[in-house]
């Protein structure tokens, strides 16, 4: 029988966050250094407040009706929040929410991520890439000597 996962077996703890004025500039340069696609804002409290992922950015950044100048997407990556863009109380799950479940919302949802949260305290973050690398070894593991 295989292993029931839990969200704090798979979640990667304690993530990077942005707060909410932090301009889109910020968000792009955290979310190259850290290699993700989606960063938990947190308020002056550090308090979670949104989930703000690179498609929000480029949607804020890409119209296909405005046509713009360079100097004028400069601008919007200095002017624009993550608060402008993100996803305001973003769905969630506990560390103790089975990752079975975790999986089914971000699958209904097309998400990438949920923050979760424990006591309304940001504790990790959940990813489809998270959930697949488990697999992946849980495979690897269970098919050993068998190819």
């Amino acid at each position: 029988m295989p292993k029931l996962y839990t969200v704090n077996d798979l979640m990667t703890a304690d993530p990077d966050t942005i707060g909410l004025a932090a301009p889109l500039r910020e968000v792009l340069i955290r979310m190259k250094e850290d290699g993700c696609r989606q960063l938990p804002v947190v308020d002056d409290a550090g308090r979670l407040v949104g989930i703000i992922t690179d498609r929000d950015v480029r949607l804020s950044m890409n119209s296909p009706l405005v046509l713009r100048e360079r100097w004028q997407d400069e601008a919007l990556l200095e002017s624009v929040t993550a608060e402008g863009c993100m996803t305001a109380d973003p769905v969630t799950v506990s560390p103790q929410t089975p990752a079975y479940r975790a999986a089914e919302i971000l699958c209904s949802h097309k998400f990438g991520a949920l923050p979760v949260v424990d006591e309304r305290v940001l504790v990790g973050i959940i990813t489809v890439t998270d959930i697949m690398n488990r697999f992946i070894e849980d495979q690897r593991e269970g098919n050993e000597g068998t190819a």
